[in-house]
């Protein structure tokens, strides 16, 4: 087996840094050593095949996305990422593994679902991929079909709050499956926004002409957001079910997972880049000469952003560095502007929800630490050691430590990324338009390993279709 030496870097993990030097052998990483050790007293750097000089840079654990949508079907379109040109973003960015959703509707089987989605994944995947299961349909026997899912190697579902008539479950359909939550140890995650009454709203604006992208973010306000928040928590304390609430983006939102975590309930929360650093207020000012005001639909997505006036964005980042909310997924799930997003022209319900982040996560990230937001430390836990502990795969991933999977990033802090479409930026997703477009990096991907194979190195791409396998999860080490 292929060993490879990575020298002269700065090893750093969700408790601290230090000088190191990391041998993998094979697929694994075999020892973290002093820099320039020997073992077993022979020179490593003549012993092995390949050696990446890391000095001057950070060798930090792949990231770990646990929130994606390749190949979703969603309002009359798909998302435009397969599972081979998301994955392949997603390695460009430092992203090792991602973890997606296998989709369950109203009168369809959740086998069969599940069965649907390894048929796109397989063979397709740049990186290590693993599924959540969305049951969007809550019956007798999409319950009984849970009790399989974790011999399947799935160890989390998730619900919908919004949405009716197409993922929409009530809250005596939401108690059902958090007592099966309760009995099994599945974790239950949750889409926490009162879909009817966002129904009603949206109606309303349209029927006022206000029709534009903008106006797709009022009628998901804020109250909507904090209330499932709310009722999803009191549903879990009921059945005694861990509960997990995807994209938070209101501060009302965290507020009411930081009471509920205060009491003691088993309850998490992310939040998405998106949630982060944009906003309504540059959504509703957005316009070009293409689009006009619809050009805001390149911001369409659910939860949807926020007033930066009303400090969301603010909160959001407080809330990561408290351990209020938990970590920070991308939620994936890109739309073209062209055949997708334009839909919806004239009536913003008609718009694709989702915006495409999977290959910058690590970059706008590792930003919050240029700009103070967060340490190097809460960095590496946010991106990968929380997720891989969230969903059962700590230990082979979200780590650099002997016996772990070498997945690896060797981080160059003097670089610099610039993101968006243009010549020399950054952007490997299956979209036409980047919603990070002009955004810069103090920071730069230089080289990443997936379990020993370098699949980008000096701004090139050197991995193939199907070096990603099937990860069978475990129970969240959360709550074990």
């Amino acid at each position: 087996m292929a060993k490879t030496l990575i020298k002269n870097g700065t090893v750093v993990s969700a408790t601290g840094r230090a000088a190191a030097d990391v041998l993998v052998d094979g697929e694994t990483i075999a020892a973290v050593l002093a820099p320039g050790s020997t073992l077993l007293g022979f020179d490593l750097e003549a012993n092995v095949d390949t050696v990446v000089d890391a000095a001057g840079k950070y060798v930090i654990p792949g990231g770990v996305d646990a929130h994606t949508h390749m190949e979703l079907p969603f309002g009359g379109t798909n998302a435009s990422d397969t599972f081979e040109t998301g994955t392949r973003a997603a390695a460009w960015g430092g992203t090792t593994t991602i973890i997606d959703f296998a989709v369950q509707r109203y009168g369809e089987r959740v086998q069969d679902g599940l069965a649907a989605w390894h048929e796109k994944a397989a063979g397709n995947c740049a990186i290590d991929y693993g599924f959540h299961q969305i049951i969007g349909g809550v019956d007798e026997d999409s319950l009984q079909a849970m009790d399989t899912l974790i011999d399947e190697g799935i160890t989390s579902f998730k619900l919908f709050m919004a949405y009716p008539g197409v993922f929409y479950s009530d809250d005596a359909q939401i108690l059902k499956a958090m007592q099966k939550s309760a009995e099994t140890g599945l974790l239950t995650m949750m889409h926490a926004e009162n879909g009817p009454a966002i129904d009603v709203l949206a109606e309303q604006l349209a029927a006022q002409g206000k029709t534009d992208p903008y106006y797709h973010g009022l009628a998901r306000a804020w109250q909507m957001e904090e209330e499932a928040t709310h009722r999803a928590i009191m549903l879990a304390n009921l059945t005694g079910a861990p509960l997990y609430v995807v994209h938070v983006s209101a501060k009302q939102a965290v507020e009411q997972l930081a009471w509920a975590r205060d009491r003691g309930q088993n309850v998490f929360g992310e939040t998405c880049p998106q949630y982060l650093y944009l906003s309504l207020e540059e959504q509703l000012g957005a316009s070009s000469e293409e689009w006009g005001a619809f050009e805001g639909a390149k911001w369409v997505c659910s939860t949807p952003l926020r007033s930066r006036e009303e400090g969301h964005q603010h909160s959001m980042w407080q809330a990561l560095r408290t351990n209020d909310l938990q970590m920070v997924s991308t939620d994936h799930c890109p739309f073209c502007m062209k055949g997708q997003k334009e839909l919806g022209l004239g009536d913003f319900r008609k718009i694709p929800n989702g915006i495409g982040t999977i290959e910058h996560r690590m970059d706008l990230m590792y930003q919050g630490v240029v700009t103070g937001e967060i340490t190097l430390e809460r960095w590496v836990e946010l991106t990968s050691t929380t997720p891989a502990r969230m969903f059962g795969l700590y230990g082979q991933k979200g780590v650099i430590q002997p016996g772990a999977d070498a997945d690896i990033v060797v981080y160059d802090p003097a670089g610099h990324t610039s993101i968006g479409m243009g010549e020399g930026r950054t952007h490997h997703m299956n979209m036409d338009h980047s919603a990070w477009e002009g955004f810069e990096i103090d920071g730069h991907v230089d080289t990443v390993l997936s379990r020993g194979k370098v699949l980008v190195d000096d701004n090139q791409y050197l991995g193939a279709k199907g070096d990603g396998r099937y990860l069978k999860r475990g129970l969240s080490q959360y709550l074990v």
